[in-house]
């Protein structure tokens, strides 16, 4: 109990200086973003290939990649979590609007407001518990099953990367919904993102 009051703390804290220095974090967060779907990008068709040149090798040539499951299995959290914040600021979630539609727009609002708050209590939640997971790795030196033995811990310090950042999107998020007039957009197709909301 004592962890989730600690990270409570962090997270307002965190808040806090996100909100006076709002007009950094933005802009280096759409970076970081940018940057990260790109990685994410370079990971799917680094699995492709690398899948097919597997399938190659085994039917062709009778000679398997070794640890051709393990590696493509340590690629998922990396391809998904690493474009997790990205898909938020872009509203690429899949989500249903079919009831929320129906509701009038002040209600709509409030409802918007009390999703993306509880949404960011529950990923700060997953985001400290699953970099504790990650440091664990760390520690014990964690490696796949058989060889050749892959570390796992880049594949799990993916997750809580992608939860400390959508965390802090949606953070600015709710400052846009909140505050329109004092934390105004700064690139052209965010002031479309959130005036939809």
């Amino acid at each position: 109990m004592h962890e989730l009051l600690i990270l409570l703390l962090v997270v307002i804290a965190v808040a806090a200086v996100t909100t006076m220095v709002f007009r950094f974090v933005g802009p280096c967060l759409r970076i970081l973003e940018y940057i990260l779907v790109s990685g994410s990008v370079l990971s799917i068709l680094f699995v492709a290939f690398y899948v097919g040149a597997e399938v190659v090798m085994r039917y062709l040539f009778n000679s398997p990649l070794p640890g051709h499951l393990e590696l493509a299995e340590l690629m998922m959290p990396v391809i998904v979590f690493l474009a997790l914040s990205y898909t938020q600021a872009t509203h690429g979630h899949v989500g249903m609007d079919l009831l929320t539609d129906l509701l009038p727009e002040q209600t709509r609002r409030v409802l918007s407001v009390v999703t993306l708050v509880l949404s960011l209590c529950i990923c700060a939640v997953i985001g400290y518990f699953s970099l504790k997971n990650t440091m664990l790795m760390i520690e014990y030196d964690d490696v796949t099953m058989s060889p050749p033995y892959f570390k796992t811990w880049p594949a799990g310090a993916a997750i809580p990367l992608g939860y400390i950042l959508i965390s802090l999107r949606i953070y600015i998020q709710l400052l846009h919904m909140l505050m329109p007039q004092r934390f105004e957009a700064h690139e052209p197709h965010d002031a479309e993102l959130y005036s939809n909301n």
